[in-house]
């Protein structure tokens, strides 16, 4: 793998970034993000990098934010990433990617998550993220702004692209222990390349995908936010968000990935978990059986509806 195509896929990373910034410092986050720019020194048996991470702390919009740029490189993989690729162990590596993570302050505007990342070992390469949505109050017409801008991320590429990577994004942001999906899903893939089973694709088109993954998620979530942020609230509908937000970081602490690539790789813990909510609660049971019958289905028996059915 070349540095210039590296490097490339850099500049796109900074570029999304810096957009995804400057929208959600706007009416959509209505608050800044603090810029950290930082530099890790390489050596042969520690990991070197660079990144920028991007924090927006109690917005009026936006409770909490972040956009994390980061460009590693280390002389070992860590468990995290030769559990599913033991071929590679011993390797050296660079991987960098963009992380999103935006929980707004209403409780009728989503959660959202989005990720795109690059990642090269020698002559092996492979390109990662996706996108998904987490409710606490859910609207069905959020669900299909969600997954249709979905499927037009991955229409351009493959036709049964959306089905499989939706199908995927089920399975993964999944709470094994509780029987729940995190949230309403949207579309996720891994290890793609030109091997990839039914979907293996050239650099430059999995390039391209990563550009329109990046491209759709940033439409789609800012016009969910327009419609949601204003929405009045109250103390019951507060409470219930910050159960539901426990689940998140269940599944962030227990089952993420990424989280568990960050901190087995020597990462920066602070910015690692700024995709933790600023305040979330624990309850021995649900604060309100209602609200919890509205939201439950579209965790559980709707896991895997056809929100594109009539579009």
């Amino acid at each position: 793998m070349t540095d210039e195509r590296s490097d490339a896929v850099y500049a796109y990373l900074l570029q999304l970034q810096q957009q995804l910034c400057s929208t959600f410092e706007g009416d959509a986050g209505s608050g800044q993000f603090v810029l950290d720019e930082w530099q890790r020194p390489g050596s042969d048996h520690t990991i070197g990098g660079r990144g920028i991470t991007a924090v927006q702390e109690q917005g009026s919009v936006m409770e909490r934010a972040g956009v994390a740029l980061s460009d590693v490189r280390g002389s070992k993989l860590p468990p995290a990433a030769t559990e599913r690729n033991p071929q590679l162990t011993g390797r050296s590596y660079r991987a960098m990617g963009v992380s999103v993570v935006m929980h707004p302050r209403n409780p009728h505007a989503p959660t959202s998550h989005m990720n795109v990342r690059f990642f090269n070992a020698g002559d092996v390469w492979w390109f990662g993220g996706g996108f998904d949505l987490t409710p606490s109050l859910p609207y069905a017409e959020d669900c299909v702004t969600w997954h249709s801008a979905a499927r037009e991320a991955c229409a351009p590429f493959h036709a049964g692209l959306y089905d499989h990577t939706r199908a995927h994004c089920d399975e993964y942001f999944k709470l094994k222990h509780r029987g729940e999906t995190r949230g309403i899903g949207g579309i996720f893939y891994d290890d793609m390349n030109e091997q990839t089973p039914q979907f293996g694709m050239s650099w430059e088109q999995c390039f391209a995908f990563m550009r329109s993954v990046g491209q759709h998620y940033h439409e789609a979530y800012q016009q969910i936010i327009a419609r949601r942020h204003a929405t009045p609230y109250g103390e019951r509908e507060r409470a219930y968000q910050l159960y539901r937000r426990g689940r998140y970081v269940e599944f962030n602490l227990v089952f993420d990935r990424g989280t568990l690539f960050g901190l087995q790789s020597g990462g920066r813990t602070d910015a690692i978990l700024m995709s933790m909510p600023a305040v979330a609660h624990w309850a021995y049971q649900s604060p309100d059986a209602e609200l919890d019958a509205a939201l439950l289905p579209y965790l559980t028996t709707m896991k895997g509806h056809d929100w594109l059915a009539s579009t």
